[in-house]
């Protein structure tokens, strides 16, 4: 069995120039020391806008904080007439260690398929980052097809196509649970999660399988993380709304302190 380390991810969204964005990750930064909270045993990303990466990346790199950082999103080309695109090799020239992929915002806003989050898949790992894929089931999916056999299939689609030690994320977003302040259950996350490893093994290898993290994303709150962190296929949060808040943000780093084995 591999030793997972937890990764809590703040997926910023469309929040803070890249003014703010500096004070917010000096805010996160300092009440975490003042907790006395050295983020070694869980590793801490942040997901800005594209605008803010790279005040992000200077702060993060010039006063060491240990936080990793990654992209909202990328474009599936690396380089060409793609107007408003963002290349794999860009985010990684900003040294980005993360990109999320497929959230349910991009898939309901723009559109965005299998085969497109695919590519993207594809185009990141080209470039060396490390896609945070994210798959999950509207309230409507759920209650046609229960909550395991959308985001499976979702996930089978992008790993038929990546090589099998392929290093990635994956994030178990429930599109019911966003936003809504109503989480899905630790028992509910955790069926979910297991059933997405057990297709990471089939598709890729179960070595890949052990060592990849899944993510628990929605509702995702201080009061419930550590319920969540019990689990044993939940590695970790995709953060929303609590990570605009520094202050909520620390509090679930430090799930730790609360969880109970």
């Amino acid at each position: 069995m591999v030793n997972r380390r937890p990764l809590i991810a703040g997926n910023w969204k469309m929040n803070f120039d890249h003014l703010r964005a500096v004070a917010f990750v000096q805010k996160i930064a300092w009440t975490l020391k003042d907790a006395k909270f050295a983020p070694t045993e869980v590793e801490v990303s942040v997901f800005p806008p594209f605008t803010d990466i790279r005040s992000v990346q200077t702060l993060i790199e010039s006063d060491s904080l240990g936080f990793a950082f990654g992209a909202q999103d990328l474009s599936p080309f690396d380089d060409g007439a793609h107007t408003g695109d963002i290349s794999g090799e860009f985010l990684a020239k900003l040294n980005c260690r993360y990109v999320i992929i497929g959230h349910s915002e991009r898939r309901q806003n723009h559109h965005e398929d299998d085969e497109l989050i695919t590519a993207k898949t594809k185009a990141a790992l080209r470039h060396g980052l490390v896609p945070v894929i994210c798959v999950g089931e509207t309230s409507d999916d759920l209650d046609k097809f229960g909550a395991s056999a959308v985001p499976v299939g979702q996930l089978r689609a992008v790993l038929a196509e990546i090589p099998a030690d392929s290093e990635i994320v994956v994030a178990y977003e429930p599109v019911w649970a966003i936003g809504s302040g109503q989480a899905a259950t630790p028992a509910q996350a955790q069926d979910v999660c297991a059933a997405l490893r057990s297709v990471i093994a089939e598709s890729l290898t179960p070595e890949t399988a052990d060592a990849t993290r899944i993510l628990y994303g929605g509702s995702v709150k201080s009061g419930n993380i550590a319920t969540f962190m019990r689990e044993k296929d939940v590695d970790g949060a995709l953060v929303g709304g609590a990570s605009l808040d520094a202050e909520e943000f620390a509090k679930i780093v430090q799930f730790p302190r609360h969880v109970i084995a």
